[in-house]
């Protein structure tokens, strides 16, 4: 029988996690053996659970999600220079005694986006929140020669951090008051379009062809998505992002980019 890897997701709140289902589909359509799982940590736990699960001589990785993207960047191991820029690590590999660590979100949806026909190059970009899985976006963004980025955020100073760290990769700014033609594409990564009412955003300049993208994921219509509804025909949420991080992940473990379509389609089967 083929060895059985050790792998899991660690987070908290963990339980609605998909991880565990798209993983379970990569193993099976890639032939190989894994025990994917679930794992609630609090936070002062994480790094004393991160080295008892990797004293296991079948552990291989660990995905890491929120809210400890940050706490598993300043883990001992190699880091990978994206994932040391932005500060955040969602994908732990070991490798003989060491850990390796890396960001893929930023690829997972850029490969989404590029999936869907989306293109960034000469591009105004609108993105709403400022936390770890903007800055895991924007990274990627900001190297696309998009025409301009505008990151807004409730607290202003969590935006303004964003444009000055960005400033030298890309033209940026925290404020509308320049903008003067409609965004190509409007990106939320705020929890508010998960958690609750997304609220509407006055004067925000957009057409019959911006795209509305929510990097949060649900199997149920997200509020932001629902308002972008009532704009555009053209909206999505994270699910694709979701499969294609994962799928990178797996490459990481393994050297093998599994097969995403298959996947995405399950889930998309899944939507109520």
């Amino acid at each position: 029988m083929n060895k059985k890897y050790k792998l899991g997701v660690v987070g908290q709140p963990i339980e609605h996690s998909l991880s565990p289902f798209i993983h379970s589909r990569f193993s099976r359509n890639e032939n190989i053996n894994i025990e994917y799982l679930p794992y609630k940590v609090d936070e002062h736990d994480f790094e004393n659970f991160i080295k008892d699960f990797f004293s296991d001589r079948d552990a291989k990785g660990l995905n890491i999600t929120l809210p400890y993207k940050k706490n598993a960047a300043s883990l001992e191991g190699n880091i990978s220079s994206e994932a040391k820029y932005i500060n955040a690590v969602n994908t732990l590999v070991k490798s003989k005694d060491e850990l390796s660590l890396y960001s893929t979100d930023g690829k997972g949806f850029i490969d989404d986006i590029d999936s869907k026909g989306l293109v960034l190059k000469n591009k105004n970009v609108l993105i709403i929140g400022a936390g770890a899985a903007v800055e895991s976006v924007l990274y990627r963004i900001a190297k696309s020669s998009t025409k301009t980025i505008t990151v807004l955020n409730r607290t202003e100073e969590k935006a303004d951090r964003l444009t000055r760290k960005f400033s030298n990769m890309t033209t940026i700014s925290s404020s509308l008051e320049k903008q003067d033609s409609p965004f190509d594409i409007v990106i939320n990564g705020s929890s508010a379009g998960l958690t609750g009412e997304f609220e509407p955003i006055h004067d925000l300049l957009t057409n019959s062809k911006t795209y509305f993208y929510d990097l949060n994921y649900s199997l149920t219509e997200t509020p932001f998505c629902k308002w972008a509804n009532e704009n555009s025909r053209n909206v999505f949420d994270g699910i694709g992002m979701l499969v294609y991080q994962a799928a990178h992940s797996f490459e990481k473990w393994f050297n093998v980019f599994p097969e995403t379509d298959s996947v995405i389609s399950d889930l998309e089967g899944m939507r109520e």
